[in-house]
């Protein structure tokens, strides 16, 4: 009889295993990750499909998933490698922008300045400062268009402008993406405006850092030459 019950019980528990489904070995196996260690020898015994390949082992599968993953690290590693070149690029180019927009000494002169070193550097289409005091003040309609519509948040805007307004900015030049600098403490003293012929160049969701510390460095220095 003993005999017999033992026999039961292992039948049993064959048909249990053999009923299992895929979860449950998945859980088995997370349940148990000294499984393959123990036994090694499957490894290579067993033959997983492919798409491509019919049937490999597990060794060659596995290999296969470390190789795409090593390339795509790599991939990415690039990436961030040749943004970080770009950044150290543009920094520098900012960092001489200031230096020589320091020496300038009226409004024509930084005018010039800004244009050789943002169109021709930097490749933007065009840049243009718009005083808001003096002679060559913004028409006060126009001023208000832009203030009342582009800056009610914050002291800049980046994205795309109307055609009225590109009009009123770069009547001649391409302008599919823009940023928009409003200058002085309270914006009293003008606007600093580039645009680029890349729709997606200038946009609300890009890094301001170097751009808005022009914009400071600009609000210092034009009280100075608006005097000449």
């Amino acid at each position: 009889m003993g005999q017999q019950k033992n026999k039961l019980e292992l039948n049993d528990n064959f048909d249990n295993h053999l009923s299992m489904d895929e979860s449950e070995v998945v859980d088995y196996l997370f349940a148990h990750p000294d499984f393959f260690v123990k036994h090694a020898q499957m490894f290579e015994e067993l033959d997983i499909p492919h798409a491509h390949k019919g049937s490999v082992s597990l060794v060659e599968l596995q290999s296969e998933q470390l190789r795409k993953k090593v390339r795509l690290l790599n991939y990415k590693l690039n990436q961030l490698i040749s943004i970080a070149r770009q950044n150290e690029q543009i920094y520098r180019v900012y960092a001489d922008l200031n230096l020589r927009l320091l020496a300038t000494q009226s409004m024509d002169e930084m005018q010039l300045v800004l244009e050789e070193v943002m169109q021709e550097r930097l490749q933007l289409e065009s840049v243009v400062i718009k005083p808001f005091i003096g002679a060559y003040a913004f028409p006060e309609i126009q001023r208000r268009l832009f203030v009342e519509k582009r800056f009610r948040r914050d002291k800049f805007f980046f994205g795309r402008l109307s055609e009225h307004e590109r009009k009123l900015l770069f009547p001649q030049q391409e302008a599919n993406s823009v940023a928009l600098l409003l200058l002085g403490e309270l914006g009293e003293l003008g606007m600093l405006a580039v645009s680029s012929k890349d729709p997606s160049h200038f946009n609300p969701d890009m890094d301001t850092l170097l751009i808005t510390q022009l914009q400071q460095f600009l609000s210092i220095l034009l009280p100075k030459l608006m005097k000449y």
